[in-house]
């Protein structure tokens, strides 16, 4: 559709038709490639815009003209601040991940593209994981939407075999150490919840011989980029990164992922292990829990409705208690709400969700003790336009009320 009505035309003058919002750099720039390798025979162009690099290079790219614009939404925000970039043409919207593009970390971000669009356009939303909370934002803007399901959200691939291994939380590192040097692994994607954990977890497997580097949120986009692609390549084994990675990265054949530290979503599981066993490849998921997670454990297996079989590592017995396989304690049926609850109300003593210098935005320790999750954004710190009353552009603001908020907030696009 888009190829007929651009055929021909004056590229200059080409309005952007189609955008495509995206959570994080990496994917927007991997959307964007996918797009150019389809239309490598059409007459349409392509572009990126996202952070962490100069805006200069996207504003001569967007000049020249382009048919569809893939993009972070901050960056976006500072091109429409600075009328360097025209919406009023678009036709389709697609958000990938939508899940975490309309969670409360991107909601406001969101609002403020949307005003920007023609109220008639066609929506298309992506997801592996809709929860019923994210399910109701995306239906109180939504016109008679069609869903189209290849499988459950619940559904993890069948060619990715799941396994945990109980062991202490100060024996974590030694254990992981042991799987990848037994097991001669030669690429491992292992995930934390924290930044500093993420380097420190790298330097330490480094020093002790394993070629390993971090990717998150505070490094800059060419420390990303490199850090990707070196670990494509094979010339970095292992690759330590927060959920930043967890969201669309297509790392081909990658044979394991681990989780050094399990998410205290549980729907962040589900995005974490499917970057392994791809395009009909077999993959392994390893997570090594203690004693404390047992809580996120029995969430996480709540959703797969399944059990995940335990495997004690020879050498790495836990002293701590014993993880329960009972999906329907208490305890698990009372976390799932509040964790819910959680991230639609501002945190006590400062530890709210905010944007940091990269814009990763985070969520700060849980009132239940539990670490937070980073949500991987890609916002910038800049200001909000004068308004010396609003708060900075990626400060996650609370939704008091999902629905009736989201309802407001993008009311006159449906």
């Amino acid at each position: 559709m888009l190829a007929e009505r651009t055929a021909g035309g004056d590229s200059s003058r080409r309005p952007i038709r189609t955008l495509i919002l995206t959570p994080t750099r990496e994917l927007a720039a991997q959307i964007e490639e996918n797009v150019r390798g389809y239309g490598r025979h059409l007459r349409m162009k392509s572009t990126t815009v996202f952070g962490g690099v100069s805006m200069n290079q996207q504003i001569g790219a967007l000049r020249r003209g382009v048919d569809i614009l893939v993009a972070t939404p901050g960056r976006l925000l500072d091109h429409l601040q600075s009328r360097t970039v025209d919406l009023s043409r678009v036709e389709i919207l697609v958000l990938d991940e939508a899940d975490r593009m309309l969670d409360m970390g991107f909601i406001r971000d969101i609002r403020r593209i949307l005003i920007a669009l023609p109220s008639k356009r066609q929506n298309l939303f992506f997801s592996a994981t809709f929860t019923p909370e994210i399910r109701g934002l995306a239906d109180s803007f939504l016109q008679s939407p069609v869903e189209v399901s290849v499988a459950k959200s619940t559904q993890t691939a069948d060619l990715i075999s799941q396994v945990v291994h109980p062991v202490d939380k100060d024996r974590k590192r030694a254990a992981l150490e042991h799987l990848i040097n037994k097991g001669d692994w030669r690429q491992v994607l292992v995930f934390t919840r924290t930044k500093h954990g993420a380097n420190r977890l790298a330097e330490q497997l480094d020093k002790d011989g394993i070629s390993a580097d971090a990717i998150h949120g505070n490094k800059s986009q060419g420390q990303r980029t490199r850090a990707l692609a070196e670990f494509k390549l094979g010339k970095v084994r292992v690759l330590v990164a927060t959920d930043i990675a967890a969201r669309g990265l297509d790392i081909e054949q990658l044979p394991h992922v681990v989780n050094y530290e399990l998410p205290n979503v549980p729907e962040d599981y589900i995005h974490r292990i499917g970057r392994t066993g791809r395009a009909g490849s077999s993959g392994q998921a390893v997570s090594l829990v203690c004693s404390e997670e047992g809580d996120f454990l029995r969430d996480i297996e709540r959703l797969l409705k399944r059990s995940i079989e335990r495997v004690v590592i020879e050498g790495f017995q836990p002293t701590g208690a014993p993880l329960r396989t009972d999906g329907d304690s208490v305890t698990s049926r009372q976390r799932r709400p509040q964790q819910r609850q959680q991230q639609g109300r501002p945190r006590s003593q400062g530890q709210g969700m905010r944007s940091t210098g990269s814009g990763e935005a985070r969520r700060g320790q849980s009132a239940g003790g539990g670490q937070g999750r980073n949500s991987s954004g890609d916002r910038q710190r800049s200001g909000s336009g004068g308004n010396g009353n609003n708060p900075r552009r990626g400060d996650a603001q609370p939704l008091q009320n999902s629905n009736r908020s989201v309802s407001s907030l993008l009311g006159g696009n449906r």
